[in-house]
Parts: structure tokens; C-alpha cells; sequence
């Protein structure tokens, strides 16, 4: 006896084999159905009914499409038909009034007002009429024709697939990423109004051109998915059994029939699919082969098996790789070396099976190719010790805060110094020294006095700062450099006085080893003078800045990155001193070049339109310095997001200006939000979580809230104020408003005596 549920499969599986192309119909039916012969009959039976019978389920006669072209439908007239797909029909079509106008008009089959399909229809005209971005098709207009057919009117896009636009051209690697960057986010629009495209290929992004510059536009939204949408209400060929995409660009997790929680990662692997074409002229996998093979195998494939690297592509197909290589205009030597690093990683991690090693967003895949056309370190790629430290400090400067963290950095200088120096005798004795003193350095002499206790970072840093001497002293170009290391791991935990012992011992001997106007020795004695700069020793760090700087201006070059990191420290350093005028010089200097090199959304550039905000602030010019701090934060916000160190920083020091500015309820409640996002991206023991709340304090103290006041000095103090700012308390004018508060006095003294014993 057949049941609802039985009846309920037979329709959906009938209803999914009607929208796909008539050879293809016998594969899903055999995928679908499996050893279920009985559910395959009755199916197949449908079909043939279906398509014998002009009037099978109520169908209306279709019109012949010669008398069909020239109707029109309310005030669009039908021109030609530009498209045809499972749901239906695209036209161009012409709008007569209210206004003269092409568009393009989409209109369900005839003899499909089949429930579920209804349904599909209605889902695309609502995804579209939430949307608006440049770069997917507006829809202007919704209704149904006198006979109840529905359709819908949107924006219509002469244009053609991006990768034959992009081939057509003979666009450049670098070309097809920016092009590509505005369909991610135009995908991240979509995905932010709550909809999955599901169905992303070349054939849905169309590129135009406007005022000369190529535009993609996003299209057929017929197989969106709302996000978080009820299961029951999902039409039924999207659930069980029925496959919805175009194979090839489809994710794993759409090829699996079984697959019921869908969600944005899915449209990230048809981008990371579309990313592949356009940079290898091809497909991960070659759907030539698909043709010999049964749907089940095909759907195996691209659930289970990896592809080659878009670098290992074009390198092993020799016969299209001139043509290919000639598309991107570039040889195919060249094309192989540019693919390879980054953008393989990049691509690869795209398309990769298990999406919670895919990126997150299309956002997330945009940022990082943004990083690779920037020149900065790309999230996907594994990175050696050297280069993550390097960056993460120059980046961040925030403390290196666990020992995990610190074992992860340490394994990783040397696995990757092994693998860098492994063709040598030299370089092997080398790695094995690595891998000797790492042993040391974690190992526990007695293992009963760690059971059940954890390895901080700092007991691990002191512990290789002791061996560093004996371990590594036959190899002194290493032993310099893991000094360097070792250092900033220091200063970076707020440990200045060990940070300044290692990083001095560190210069000795890459002087030696290295040369004095070695990089190596260059960039510590960078990280040296930032050291005595946070230890309250101006004049040291000025002097030592103000010397590297000219070694580097004459070996590095004035434009260098490591070059400008010293010109934008001893810019800082100098207002410190209170020197605003040649601080703000420096600072002017280094935004100009940071935004002719490396571009106005960079992070170095972010950070010294940062510093030149703060510095424009102490010299009194309050507009200027807002209007720079609030760019600042605008983008910071758009490219990072609100819990990044960077965005915080930066509304940390807008709040300081508007408060200069005399705009109390705006910092104030600029402080509190930053306030909450430290607390919970640093937690409240960070030297800058204690330096908002010290701001707070203050600003509450000049409106009255004297409880509210104390209470936020009191934990700024306990939690760890910079030093330089414990003495300042009882001068402070900010916090003038306290001193008639009977617990002031005790506020001092407190912090005084935490001054004290961090002293020692």
C-alpha cells in the first residue's frame, strides 16, 4: 500500500528529473533510487506520461514560441528569449511605461504550476527583492501573466561569463583577482540578507562594462536557500535525494543526498571553483571524464577525491597551457610560478572537502586575496617561525599570551629551517642543532613535579633564554636568531627588562656572526629601541631609532618596509617627548609612502593614519585628527570587523578625541564599547584593557560619577596600568575632578606600591 510519504517521494524525485536535461534524467534516477525498482517504474512511468500528454496534471497548451515573441505581459513586451532553464523561461523584454527600458523578464513554465516549483519561483523573486549591491541584478518588478503564470522583471545584463570575459581580454592574474574580489562580495551581500546562492558558475556572473571598466553581475538566484529557513517548508527536491547545482561547480556537501544543513560554506566552494578556472583555464576535475561515467561515480568524486594544485595544472597540460598561459598574458612558465605559493594555497583551501577547513565566508576568501595583491601574509599558507613572529609583531604588538602559542612558533622555526636547509651538510647539522636545544627546552627534568600543573610561556622563555648560550654556540647566525625571538616573545608579554638582556646579547652576536648592516641585526635593534621606549627611556630610544634609521635609509632604502617601521617608531618615540612638530612631520612622511606603496587599506597604512590621528590630537589640531581617526576606523571596520586589535586600537583613540573635543557622551560611549571588546578579545589583564578602563575613570569622573570612577581606577591599577602611568595619577588633570574624594589618596598610594614592586 503505498503511503503519503511513498506518494510524497515519487513527486519530488518526478519533479527533480523534469528539470534536468532529458539524457541526463536516467543517471539521477539510478543514483537517486538505487535498488528501489519498484519507486523507479513509477517515476519513469510519470515522466513518459508527462511528456506524451499535452494536458497531463492540467497542463495548458503551450504556445507556440513564434506568436509567443511580440506579447506582451503588462507593459513589458517579449523580443526574444535569451535563456531556459528547469523553472523556466528568460526573455528580453522591453518596458514600455512608466519608463522606455530593456529588461529582463523570467517566467515559470507552462504546465509546471506544480507546488514545489511555485515555490523555487517565489523564493528567487523574494532573494532578489532583499538584495541590493552593484554587483547582483536588481529586480524591478513581480507578477503573473492574465493565464496565472508568475514571473518576475529584473535588471537586465548583456554580458558574458566571467571567465570568457576574462579570457576574452587576455586579463591578467592579477586583473581576474580584482574583478573576482567584487563577486565575493557581492556573495557576501547575499549572504548577509540571509540567502545561499547554491548555484554559482561563470554562466551566473555576468561581466559588463561601465564608463570602460568591467562590472560582474550575479544572476539566477532560482536555487537560493534562505538561511536558517524552516526544514518542513524546504521544498522537497531540495532534501531528499535530489541534487541541486551544476555538478563541477556543486560543493561536497550538495553531492551528498544525505546532506540536510547546507549554509554559506557552500557557495565559498563554487567561488574557490570559479577562483580555479579563472586561474587555471580549467576545472578541478575534468568533466570530459564525467560524460563515461555513472551520476553515483561522478557525485563520489567530487565528495571524496582532491584536485591538483592550480600551479600543478598548468604545468602538466601541456596541450592547452600556451593557449591558457596566452589568455593571462604571460607565458607558461611564469603562469606556473605565479600560481604556485600563495594562490595555491589560497584555492586550495577554497575548494576544500571539509568545510570547516574551508574559508568561512566569501569575505574571509576576499581578505585573503587582498593580502596576496597587498604583498602581506596570506591566512592559508603555513609560515615559517620567522615570518609569523615578524608579522604578528609588526602587525599586532600584543602579547604572545600561552605556551601553546609559544610551542606552536618555536616547532615551527625549526621544521621550517629544516626544511629550508636540508640540502646541505651545513644545513642538516644545523636543523639537528634546532631540534637539540628545542628538546632541552621542553623537557622536565623531574616529571612528577608537573603532573597535573601547565607550562607557562614566560617559564618556557626563561628556561631557553638560560641554554640559548651553550645550546646554539657553535652555530652563532642561529643563536642571534632565535635571540631575536626569544626577545620579542618577552616584549611582547610586557617582560621588558629580559626582552632588552636577550635582544642586546642578540645584536652582539649578529654583529659579529652577520655584519652590523645586516637586516637581521637591523631589525633587532629596532625591536631594542622599542623596548627602551616602552621602559620609559625616551632619550635612549630616540638616540638608537634616530641612528638605525639612517643605516637603513642608506642599505634598505628610504622606502623599505623595515625602513619605514623605524621611521614610524621614532615618530612615536618623539611624541612621547613631547616634541609634537617633528612627530607629526615623521608621521605626515610615513602615511604618504605607506599609501603610495602599499595602497590606502593596507595595515602599516592603517596603522600610521592611526599614529598621525593621535599625534594631530596632542598638537591640537582636534578636526583634522577625527576626521583621519574616523577613515581609519571605517575601513578597519569593513576589512576586519569589530573584535580585530586594529579596530580596537582605533576607537580606543577616536574616543580620546572626542573627549579632547569636549564631546563627553560620545566617548564615553565609545569607551565602554571598547571597554567590552578588550575584555573579551584580551581579557582584563592586558596593559590596554587597564588603560581603557584609567580613560573611562576619567571621563566619569568630570561627569560626577565618582563611584563609577573609583571602581574603574581602582581595577586600572590592580590590573596592570604601564608603568609610565602610575606616577602620573596625582598629576593627571583628567583626573582632577577626584581629588576631593577622600578615596583618592589611597588610589595613589596603591599605585604607587604596585609601581614599586614591578619595579623589582
Amino acid at each position: 500500500m503505498e503511503t503519503k510519504e511513498h506518494w510524497e517521494k515519487i513527486k519530488e524525485l518526478f519533479g527533480s528529473a523534469l528539470e534536468r536535461d532529458p539524457s541526463d534524467r536516467a543517471a539521477f534516477l539510478e543514483a537517486a533510487c538505487g535498488a528501489d525498482v519498484s519507486l523507479r517504474q513509477e517515476v519513469e512511468s510519470l515522466i513518459h506520461a508527462h511528456d506524451s500528454s499535452s494536458n497531463f496534471l492540467q497542463q495548458p497548451l503551450e504556445l507556440p514560441s513564434s506568436n509567443t515573441e511580440g506579447r506582451f505581459i503588462g507593459p513589458y513586451q517579449l523580443i526574444k528569449k535569451i535563456g531556459e532553464g528547469g523553472m523556466g523561461q528568460v526573455w528580453l523584454a522591453q518596458q514600455t511605461a512608466p519608463l522606455q527600458r530593456q529588461v529582463a523578464l523570467k517566467l515559470i513554465r507552462w504546465g509546471m504550476y506544480d507546488d514545489t516549483l511555485l515555490h523555487r519561483f517565489q523564493s528567487e523573486r523574494q532573494s532578489l527583492a532583499v538584495m541590493d549591491h552593484p554587483s547582483i541584478a536588481k529586480v524591478f518588478d513581480a507578477g503573473a501573466t492574465a493565464e496565472g503564470q508568475p514571473y518576475f522583471v529584473m535588471e537586465y545584463v548583456g554580458g558574458v561569463p566571467i571567465t570568457d570575459y576574462c579570457d576574452q581580454k587576455q586579463l591578467k592574474i592579477r586583473e581576474r583577482l580584482e574583478l573576482f574580489l567584487k563577486v565575493c562580495e557581492g556573495v557576501q551581500h547575499a549572504h548577509q540578507k540571509a540567502i545561499i546562492h547554491r548555484d554559482l558558475k561563470p554562466a551566473n556572473i555576468l561581466v559588463t562594462e561601465v564608463d570602460g571598466k568591467p562590472v560582474p553581475r550575479i544572476i539566477d538566484f532560482g536555487l537560493a536557500k534562505a538561511i536558517g529557513a524552516d526544514v518542513a517548508a524546504e521544498p522537497l527536491h531540495t532534501r531528499i535525494g535530489g541534487f541541486v547545482g551544476t555538478p563541477g561547480y556543486m560543493s561536497p556537501e550538495q553531492c551528498d543526498p544525505a546532506a540536510r544543513d547546507i549554509d554559506t560554506r557552500t557557495d565559498v566552494y563554487s567561488l574557490g571553483v570559479v577562483l580555479y578556472v579563472l586561474l587555471t583555464g580549467s576545472l578541478p576535475f575534468d568533466a570530459k571524464e564525467w560524460k563515461n561515467k555513472p551520476l553515483d561515480e561522478v557525485l563520489r568524486q567530487l565528495r571524496e577525491e582532491d584536485p591538483e594544485r592550480p600551479s600543478t595544472r598548468v604545468s602538466t597540460d601541456r596541450e592547452t597551457s600556451t593557449s591558457i598561459a596566452a589568455a593571462r598574458s604571460t607565458e607558461p612558465k611564469h603562469l606556473a610560478t605565479l600560481l604556485h605559493g600563495d594562490l595555491d594555497w589560497i584555492a586550495m583551501k577554497a575548494v576544500e572537502k571539509d568545510r570547516a577547513r574551508r574559508y568561512g565566508t566569501p569575505s574571509d576568501l576576499a581578505a585573503d586575496i587582498r593580502r596576496y595583491l597587498k604583498n602581506e601574509p596570506i591566512a592559508a599558507r603555513p609560515a615559517s617561525l620567522s615570518y609569523r613572529v615578524h608579522k604578528y609583531v609588526r602587525r599586532h604588538r600584543y602579547s604572545v599570551a600561552t605556551a601553546g602559542v609559544l610551542l606552536v612558533l618555536l616547532i615551527a622555526f625549526g621544521v621550517i629551517q629544516n626544511l629550508q636547509l636540508r640540502k646541505t651538510k651545513r644545513e642538516r647539522d644545523r636543523a639537528d642543532r634546532i631540534a637539540d636545544f628545542m628538546t632541552q627546552v621542553f623537557k622536565v627534568s623531574d616529571p612528577t613535579e608537573r603532573v597535573g600543573n601547565k607550562v607557562t610561556a614566560q617559564e618556557l622563555l626563561e628556561k631557553a633564554s638560560k641554554d640559548i648560550d651553550t645550546g646554539l654556540s657553535g652555530d652563532p647566525e642561529l643563536q642571534s636568531r632565535m635571540m631575536h625571538v626569544m626577545g620579542r616573545a618577552y616584549m611582547n608579554l610586557g617582560l621588558y627588562p629580559e626582552a632588552q638582556s636577550l635582544l642586546e646579547r642578540g645584536i652582539k652576536v649578529s654583529e659579529s656572526a652577520l655584519g652590523p648592516e645586516d637586516r637581521n641585526t637591523l631589525n633587532t635593534k629596532g625591536d631594542l629601541g622599542w623596548v627602551l621606549f616602552q621602559e620609559g627611556r625616551l632619550s635612549e630610544a630616540e638616540n638608537l631609532q634616530r641612528k638605525l634609521l639612517d643605516i637603513q635609509r642608506r642599505v634598505l632604502g628610504p622606502e623599505d618596509n623595515d625602513t619605514m617601521g623605524s621611521l614610524g617608531n621614532l615618530s612615536v618615540t618623539l611624541f612621547e617627548e613631547g616634541r609634537y612638530s617633528e612627530a607629526v612631520k615623521l608621521g605626515r612622511e610615513q602615511l604618504e609612502i605607506n599609501q603610495r606603496i602599499l595602497g590606502p587599506e593596507a595595515f602599516y597604512t592603517l596603522s600610521s593614519m592611526d599614529n598621525l590621528a593621535i599625534m594631530l590630537t596632542r598638537s591640537k589640531q582636534l578636526a583634522e585628527a577625527e576626521k583621519l581617526e574616523r577613515q581609519t576606523l571605517a575601513i578597519q571596520l569593513r576589512i576586519y570587523g569589530r573584535e580585530h586589535l586594529g579596530t580596537i586600537t582605533s576607537m580606543t583613540d577616536l574616543a580620546d578625541i572626542e573627549r579632547d573635543m569636549g564631546r563627553d557622551d560620545e566617548a564615553l560611549k565609545l569607551y565602554g564599547e571598547t571597554l567590552d571588546l578588550e575584555q573579551k578579545v584580551l581579557g582584563p589583564d592586558q596593559p590596554e584593557t587597564s588603560v581603557t578602563r584609567y580613560s573611562l575613570a576619567c571621563i566619569l569622573a568630570k561627569r560626577g560619577d565618582m563611584d563609577q570612577a573609583v571602581s574603574n581606577l581602582q581595577q586600572a591599577i590592580d590590573h596592570g596600568l604601564q608603568p609610565r602611568m602610575d606616577l602620573e595619577i596625582e598629576q593627571d588633570p583628567l583626573l582632577s575632578p577626584l581629588h576631593k574624594d577622600p578615596r583618592f589618596a589611597g588610589l595613589v598610594a596603591h599605585a604607587k606600591q604596585v609601581a614599586a614592586q614591578r619595579s623589582h
